[in-house]
């Protein structure tokens, strides 16, 4: 997406997160210096993972008493009121491995955007909303970052750390419902890998309006389709293709978009967001393919967060949206594991943001 207002991030690196290897690349790179920074690295090797689970942040539930969980083919799903709550890599089920995978995404993201956890302009917040805050791992550094900020993480599922820092706190909330929290009470609500799992985008918009003060940021990032080679098209027989299918039709079925990022100007305008729209968009390779060091590491960690979760990806779409066999689902995911693994194809998949302010005379 091309952008339409650019501000310099400016979020530093918790002291905690993986240091990946310096870049030159700016923290937001354009498609042609994208282009550039994801020159495949002729050397590469599928054995080129250097990274261990050792970097990534354990999880647990925050009170056993609301573990309801569903089981589906051997996995746990999350059960908050009946509500359906998947992503294309935040949701899905709910257990270790999964919620692995999702700290290996933030990582991912967290590199990707040059060791910077959001892009918004941001001045001193006080008061911060996270929305489907998934394992609790941006909301927990956030809080780090910014001591004197209040952080508040929601979800369906309580598989956030029990041991926090104090100025971080986690609530058990569906956002689809309507909000109790106080008008005008944030400075800052971040939204992040909910593709697929809201019915009303308007109506949510229409609560971070109501919720942020006058001034306040509000900042979204979510994956996009279509995955697609970096050095042009992908071979026709390529399951990528298929891959992007399942989730544009399941999303369709379940009336969960998985392609939000393509209403963004339209559903936050009406919403209320009448100012400027600042959009950015980074390509993350699958694999280790760049010859980059940093686009190297998004990459390697991209293919291990997407290894760790692919079953659970495509289990309940498939199966229980658009009633596939268990058997076809397993044909499909040695497919995708094949493609993942493919050292020739190059390829990515986009990684969209917009941030955008409440109107002062709100």
């Amino acid at each position: 997406m091309e952008g339409k207002s650019k501000a310099s991030p400016k979020g530093k690196s918790p002291s905690k997160s993986p240091s990946p290897p310096a870049a030159d690349s700016p923290s937001v790179p354009g498609e042609e210096q994208l282009r550039a920074d994801l020159e495949p690295d002729i050397s590469a090797s599928d054995n080129d993972s250097v990274f261990s689970e050792d970097n990534l942040s354990s999880t647990a539930s925050i009170n056993s008493t609301i573990l309801a969980y569903r089981r589906l083919h051997g996995r746990t799903y999350q059960n908050y009121e009946g509500a359906e709550y998947w992503s294309s890599y935040a949701r899905g089920p709910n257990d270790d491995r999964q919620n692995e995978g999702l700290d290996m995404a933030h990582h991912m993201m967290y590199v990707a955007f040059d060791n910077k956890l959001f892009l918004a302009p941001l001045e001193n917040p006080q008061k911060v909303l996270d929305v489907g805050t998934g394992t609790g791992i941006w909301a927990i550094d956030f809080a780090d970052e910014h001591p004197s900020a209040e952080v508040i993480g929601t979800d369906l599922s309580p598989i956030q750390p029990s041991w926090v820092p104090p100025n971080c706190k986690f609530e058990l909330d569906n956002c689809e419902l309507a909000w109790t929290y106080p008008d005008n009470m944030f400075d800052y609500i971040h939204i992040r890998g909910l593709v697929g799992c809201v019915q009303d985008w308007g109506r949510l918009y229409r609560e971070c309006l109501r919720c942020l003060k006058p001034g306040g940021w509000l900042e979204q990032q979510e994956f996009a389709l279509p995955i697609a080679g970096n050095d042009g098209p992908l071979p026709d027989d390529c399951v990528w293709h298929d891959w992007g299918r399942i989730f544009r039709e399941a999303g369709e079925k379940m009336g969960r978009t998985f392609e939000v990022t393509n209403h963004w100007d339209k559903w936050l305008q009406d919403a209320g967001f009448t100012g400027t729209l600042h959009f950015d968009s980074v390509r993350l390779p699958i694999g280790g393919w760049p010859a980059d060091p940093r686009w190297k590491e998004v990459g390697l960690f991209n293919k291990l967060s997407l290894e760790q979760g692919l079953e659970g990806f495509a289990t309940y779409l498939c199966t229980q949206v658009l009633g596939w066999r268990p058997e076809e689902v397993t044909v499909m995911l040695a497919k995708v594991r094949q493609a993942i693994k493919n050292p020739t194809y190059h390829a990515y998949y986009p990684l969209k943001t917009v941030y955008t302010q409440k109107p002062l005379a709100s």
